[in-house]
């Protein structure tokens, strides 16, 4: 049975040993889509299928998925949930977090269980202040590529050495990005260096193809961990519980396997 604080553990000591691996994440939203399901984050609502409900969504976070229309982005975010590779590892929605059904859904469309899956929650709710308190500061000894919207500010990130940006809907808009990523690691022989991810599903897409391309080098997928340092929005409970002291459950929730 895996265990929450255990995994997070697993990636700092890979982190310190400079031991090249992948963690791409995959919420719900990219389950919304592996299950073909139209979502849509807009002007604060969210929409999956026919069911539209508020949310704390901020523009920078627009999204549409349409199963007609970008069909062939699902294929490709389903070629990579599915991809197997030494140390290239995927953190799915849980079974607290979704129910039980989601979650064994994922784990059959995997193709099972193995020790290369972990939970997309990983770097939040009770791991949060382990993430910053114990993993930002060996992400600081990395020369670090990060990709990030263009809104974002890194002034504050100075272990940043260079950033790629994308902009609304990337996976969509801007996966021809990837390629340009692809070729800067090659032109410029890039090895042993930190790649950070802040852009939603484009992360999980751009996190597959680099690390089957180059496996020497360690992919992030830090979700919104970061925004406090980007002047990005900061709406999610997690984040106004550890640095607004704001009255919540997450920073209490141990996700379970």
């Amino acid at each position: 049975m895996k265990e929450f604080k255990q995994h997070i553990q697993l990636f700092k000591q890979k982190l310190i040993d400079r031991e090249p691996f992948a963690f791409a994440r995959y919420s719900d939203g990219e389950l919304f889509i592996l299950q073909n399901k139209e979502l849509k984050l807009d002007n604060g609502l969210i929409q999956v299928g026919n069911n539209v409900t508020p949310g704390f969504y901020q523009s920078q976070d627009f999204k549409h998925f349409d199963p007609i229309q970008h069909k062939d982005f699902r294929s490709k975010l389903l070629e990579a949930f599915t991809y197997k590779q030494p140390n290239y590892y995927k953190g799915i929605s849980c079974r607290c977090c979704v129910g039980d059904e989601s979650f064994n859904e994922q784990i059959n469309i995997h193709g099972g269980d193995d020790e290369f899956l972990t939970w997309a929650n990983l770097f939040v709710n009770s791991n949060y202040p382990f993430f910053i308190e114990e993993i930002l500061p060996v992400l600081q000894t990395y020369d670090t590529i990060i990709t990030c919207h263009h809104d974002a500010n890194l002034n504050k990130l100075e272990f940043i050495v260079k950033d790629f940006r994308i902009g609304y809907n990337a996976m969509i808009n801007d996966h021809n990005k990837i390629q340009d990523i692809k070729n800067w690691i090659d032109s410029e022989n890039v090895t042993g260096k930190l790649f950070l991810f802040s852009a939603s599903t484009f992360s999980n897409l751009a996190i597959y193809e680099l690390f089957k391309h180059n496996p020497n080098n360690t992919y992030l997928d830090i979700g919104t961990c970061l925004t406090p340092f980007m002047n990005m929005p900061m709406e999610r409970s997690y984040l106004q519980e550890y640095w607004f002291q704001r009255p919540g459950q997450d920073l209490n929730r141990n996700c379970i396997w």
